[in-house]
């Protein structure tokens, strides 16, 4: 201990302790702060599913024990608070470059993996970028608490007390980087900013230590240069850096989502995930879009009676938008969990002023309201996965409860994938075993990944099989809306209506519930087997023309 403690003596600035404590404070707070910006900077590639966010975790708690094991043989071996305060500026400086290169490395990683690996891609290339951006930096500060408790304790006396006040620090610390960061910086600032604040303050410690030391200062101008440039030019540049800036009339975050609105000449255009699909797509001409939506349009058509709607995942308002084109006298109410796409949706969507927009949790709404509906689309989605609570058996009770006799209810599937195993088989299952294999049936959309499912609440007139009959379905939509383009979509539609199985049939049904919905590993199971068909071509032209053949293709 003494040698510590003489160490500790060479700089006044550590011989009231208040130095160590303010250190380990700020250190827990990084921490925290770098694994929440984890999340943000991974979810517009990978989504923020909760596989992803277990990969965020598993490695940094990997860092973090690995730093704890070194940093506590490298402060026996060599107590020298220096050193320790020099890996801090590095750690620093790291988390600082991670909003200026971050990007870039994640969409190389992902570059590379994509035409070498041939299953669990999204996992491995979210564990690949954990690695690679974060877990240096969080090495380095997982070396701070065995440091600072080799240099804070004077005798074995004061020991405990010593490492209760340095943990009880890191936590508080921690507490603050794991609200700020989520209620206060992300929300007002983005996630660039939040990684430039919190490794600012960060870096703030090493360079008070240094400069007070009066040692290593040109190490320090450069890492306050290395910052200021990143703070300069990160928010210069957003996480689609490689698009055409023009088109993008909005990008921005929200607690839930990352969020950019692009305007196209046709069409304008909602995305949370940049690398997978868009959420929400408005045209600019009125009519049908030739999208989901129009397959959808079958509910109310399916329906007893097409009076009210409720939009479960209002998203921009697309749906809302064509219910109230083609049934103006329909009572629309919708239901989305992010006010920002709320906002947006009114600002660059045109979303119509007169529907309710409730800001809440589908699931939750419904379980608050007593009100009924002759249609109910449910089409929320965490990024690109469906939310658990939204998928189970509870939940399709609950909503068919919400409906009125003859009701129908449309669920929108992305990501279509067949076979045992498959999420939509699985979703189908869920469904099928509420509302009756004989009330559910669903119709592919031709030209996208998308699956529209219909299920009838008991009650009302017909059956599901009668009332999807080409010439049904045609008559009852024009009977209602006396729009030719609309009907004639509708006889398409029903001659693409494909009946289900019933589950209570099969030993291998997949019942999704309450306690086991496992939809975020289907999910990404969906999405390993698009990208593994978009980019099996490039696979094999790197196999037979090597990365020169690869590169010419691609250009």
């Amino acid at each position: 201990m003494a040698k510590a403690a003489d160490n500790t003596g060479e700089r006044p600035i550590l011989k009231s302790k208040i130095f160590l404590y303010v250190t380990e404070f700020f250190s827990g707070m990084a921490v925290m702060a770098a694994e929440l910006g984890a999340s943000r900077l991974l979810a517009p590639y990978f989504s923020s599913s909760q596989i992803v966010w277990t990969i965020i975790i598993g490695t940094i708690m990997i860092a973090l024990a690995l730093g704890a094991v070194f940093g506590g043989r490298w402060a026996d071996k060599d107590p020298n608070p220096d050193k320790l305060y020099f890996r801090i500026l590095v750690a620093a400086v790291w988390i600082a470059l991670i909003p200026l290169v971050g990007k870039y490395l994640i969409i190389l990683i992902s570059g590379l993996l994509i035409v070498t690996v041939s299953t669990n891609f999204l996992v491995i290339a979210a564990f690949a970028s954990c690695m690679i951006i974060f877990v240096p930096p969080l090495f380095l500060l997982g070396t701070v608490t065995p440091g600072l408790n080799k240099f804070a304790t004077d005798s074995l006396e004061n020991n405990a007390s010593v490492v209760g006040r340095l943990s009880a620090c890191n936590t508080v610390g921690s507490i603050l980087g794991t609200f700020l960061p989520t209620f206060v910086t992300i929300p007002a600032v983005g996630t660039f900013v939040t990684f430039l604040i919190f490794s600012g303050l960060l870096l703030a410690l090493p360079i008070v230590y240094f400069f007070a030391a009066k040692a290593r200062r040109v190490v320090c101008a450069v890492s306050v240069a290395v910052f200021a440039a990143s703070a300069c030019v990160s928010p210069l540049t957003g996480f689609a850096f490689w698009e055409n800036r023009s088109t993008i009339a909005y990008e921005g975050e929200s607690i839930y989502n990352y969020l950019q609105v692009k305007n196209l000449s046709d069409r304008t255009i909602l995305s949370t995930n940049v690398l997978f699909g868009v959420q929400s797509v408005t045209m600019k001409d009125k009519g049908l879009t030739g999208m989901y939506y129009d397959t959808a349009l079958a509910a109310p058509a399916l329906a007893s009676h097409a009076d009210s709607a409720l939009i479960l995942g209002m998203g921009t308002g697309t749906y809302a938008r064509q219910l109230r084109q083609y049934y103006p006298d329909m009572r629309v109410t919708g239901v989305e969990i992010d006010q920002k796409i709320t906002d947006l949706a009114g600002r660059y969507f045109d979303e119509p002023s007169d529907i309710e927009v409730s800001t809440y949790d589908g699931r939750a709404w419904l379980a608050a309201s007593e009100n009924t509906y002759d249609v109910i689309m449910v089409d929320a989605y965490q990024d690109i996965t469906i939310p658990f609570q939204m998928s189970s058996a509870e939940f399709f009770d609950l909503v068919r409860s919400h409906l009125n006799p003859g009701g129908v209810m449309v669920v929108n599937m992305n990501m279509i994938s067949d076979g045992r195993g498959s999420i939509n088989e699985a979703l189908t299952d869920t469904i099928s075993s509420v509302f009756g294999s004989d009330a559910v049936c669903t119709a592919d959309v031709p030209g996208t990944t998308n699956r529209e499912l219909f299920a009838r609440n008991a009650g009302g007139l017909g059956d599901m099989a009668g009332l999807s009959d080409p010439a049904a379905l045609e008559s009852a939509a024009y009977d209602r809306t006396h729009s030719h383009e609309l009907a004639s979509t509708m006889a398409d539609v029903a001659g693409r209506m494909q009946a289900v199985d019933d589950p209570a049939e099969r030993a291998d049904a997949t019942i999704l519930t309450d306690d086991k919905a496992p939809v975020e590993v289907l999910g990404m199971r969906a999405i390993d087997n698009i990208i593994a068909e978009e980019a099996g071509p490039y696979r094999e032209l790197l196999k037979t023309e090597g990365i020169a053949g690869l590169l010419k293709a691609v250009q």
